[in-house]
């Protein structure tokens, strides 16, 4: 079982000047889901090397049991630190992608070419593909059978209230919710920061950060 995981190499948070990134439970959580599954796990960025880590999800508050266990597992970190870049990726080589969240994938890896044709490649071979909190948006210009890939089909991701609750609302490009619904996918959500995954099909996609954990585990299920 071959795993491939996609996260941003993005850093800034629209023109606030802040920092943003990945959301590190969105890949602490699932990259342990696999590697306790026995899976070949392989980290991409469109940049290669280390990825940013939203430091926004690093805080306090937001400690989680696979980020402690991340913290103290060298091997891990060095994967992390040493992510192969996105073009040197051959999606054939893969069971399927997972991208987590986090802001920065709004920026760099929805109009990302290559992205776009790694999806469309897994896809079209009758693979899965994985996406939760803001990666759902990476599906934005995603096709499949000359139509976007989650038109008619049962979709999550990080939802319009979430986005209103960080402040973020102006600052994004588009919200998960709105474009999901635009591209006729058939939008649901759970309450706020409550874990909420949808599995339709070969496509797998969860709400926020608490649902990575859920989404990684139903794309196992997919792939056995």
């Amino acid at each position: 079982m071959k795993i491939l995981m996609v996260l941003t190499s993005h850093d800034q948070l629209g023109n606030t000047g802040r920092p943003t990134g990945f959301w590190l439970e969105e890949f602490a959580a699932p990259y342990y889901v696999f590697k306790d599954a026995g899976a070949d796990i392989t980290v991409a960025s469109p940049k290669g090397g280390q990825p940013p880590i939203d430091p926004k999800s690093d805080e306090p508050g937001n400690q989680t049991d696979a980020m402690a266990r991340f913290k103290n597992d060298p091997a891990a970190q060095k994967v992390l630190a040493n992510t192969v870049k996105l073009s040197d990726i051959k999606a054939d080589d893969y069971d399927t992608v997972f991208y987590p969240g986090g802001h920065g994938p709004m920026w760099d890896l929805v109009d990302n070419p290559i992205s776009i044709a790694l999806i469309e490649a897994v896809y079209n071979a009758g693979k899965p593909v994985a996406a939760v909190c803001h990666a759902p948006a990476v599906l934005q210009r995603v096709k499949y059978q000359g139509q976007p890939i989650v038109k008619g089909k049962r979709v999550t991701g990080f939802t319009n209230s979430e986005e209103e609750a960080v402040q973020l609302t102006d600052v994004v490009p588009f919200l998960v919710e709105d474009e999901l619904k635009r591209l006729g996918g058939r939008y649901e959500k759970a309450a706020d920061w409550e874990s909420f995954a949808i599995v339709d099909g070969r496509l797998v996609t969860g709400q926020n950060p608490a649902s990575s954990t859920a989404a990684a585990q139903e794309l196992i299920k997919l792939l056995s």
